[in-house]
């Protein structure tokens, strides 16, 4: 399965250390779109390293980001958000994310 990737505040990092990728927890930091309540009920992921540039560039969260890597995704256990962009239902668990890229402005 290929690698994908998960953009968000640095804000959150130390959740996601604990607890991986987890969309009920949100709340340390504003979505990277700027919403302050999750736009779906999963976790967005990005599929290749232009939209996750894209997503880095869109940062409006008020701070810096950070890029998480993400394994063993199955890409049909995708789903496509009215905005056209794939999340995962559910909680990504620590052990299949590992911090890429940190404090990108």
């Amino acid at each position: 399965m290929p690698v994908r990737y998960h953009v968000t505040s640095a804000l959150n990092r130390t959740s996601i250390q604990r607890f991986g990728l987890d969309w009920r927890r949100m709340g340390a930091a504003p979505g990277i779109a700027g919403s302050r309540l999750p736009e779906q009920e999963g976790c967005f992921l990005a599929a290749d390293e232009f939209e996750r540039d894209w997503f880095v560039r869109m940062n409006s969260t008020g701070g810096p980001v950070d890029v998480w890597e993400v394994h063993g995704v199955d890409a049909a256990d995708l789903v496509l958000s009215p905005e056209g962009h794939h999340y995962l239902p559910g909680v990504i668990p620590i052990g299949n994310v590992r911090l890429a890229q940190r404090d990108l402005p």
